[in-house]
């Protein structure tokens, strides 16, 4: 255990040093927690980038398996040292590309959106149809640093631009017919989105007005 302590700090050093986003720690133990809470056993993460966050939920429960797709090459390949590095080759399958391009036919438990945050809206609209009927979506980043809920004016045009993308994306979430979303101010921000319950009673009004 203490290796592997000792390994995830070096992780944590080396992105802080390369200026690498990964995901804050308290928002990392939320995540590990509802994987064993749930008894989640399959997840796709978008957004590897050196492999953290994947290695941490690997290491929550032996039975998990994940797949993980990053768009950067360099990061791409530093992951893969990574996860060589704590032998977790069995359980975590690294992919590079841009997720918005690949077609993946598999079903998953979870599935964790930690990428380019322009995107959030695109990620979940294209991989909500590989989640399972009681899985879950879970994003990170929601506030962004605070500036989220903060009403100044962001005088960086491309910042500026990138908040309210993710405005707009809690938006999207807020007014999704398909899926309820519960939003944790943990770590740097956290939204979880589970399908919605349809009933008896829902589908009888639904088919009364098609």
């Amino acid at each position: 255990m203490f290796i592997i302590l000792n390994d995830l700090r070096a992780m944590e050093k080396y992105a802080e040093e390369y200026n690498i986003p990964i995901m804050e720690r308290r928002g990392l133990k939320f995540l590990v927690d509802y994987i064993k809470s749930k008894n989640v056993k399959s997840i796709l993460e978008i957004g590897t980038a050196i492999g953290y966050s994947a290695i941490n939920m690997a290491l929550s429960n032996p039975g998990v398996s994940i797949v993980s797709i990053e768009k950067d090459e360099v990061r791409y390949l530093e992951a893969i040292k990574n996860v060589k590095k704590f032998k977790l080759d069995k359980q975590i399958t690294l992919i590079l590309g841009d997720a918005l391009n690949l077609e993946l036919t598999e079903k998953y438990d979870l599935i964790f959106i930690d990428a380019a945050k322009g995107q959030y809206v695109n990620f979940f609209e294209k991989y909500s149809q590989n989640l399972n009927d009681k899985g879950t979506i879970i994003s990170d980043n929601i506030y962004f640093h605070g500036l989220i809920e903060q009403n100044i004016r962001i005088e960086k045009k491309n910042l500026r631009q990138l908040v309210d993308k993710i405005k707009k994306y809690i938006l999207f979430l807020e007014g999704h017919e398909e899926f309820k979303t519960e939003f944790y101010k943990i770590g740097d921000g956290i939204a979880v989105s589970r399908k919605r319950v349809i009933t008896n009673e829902d589908r009888y009004i639904t088919e009364e007005f098609e």
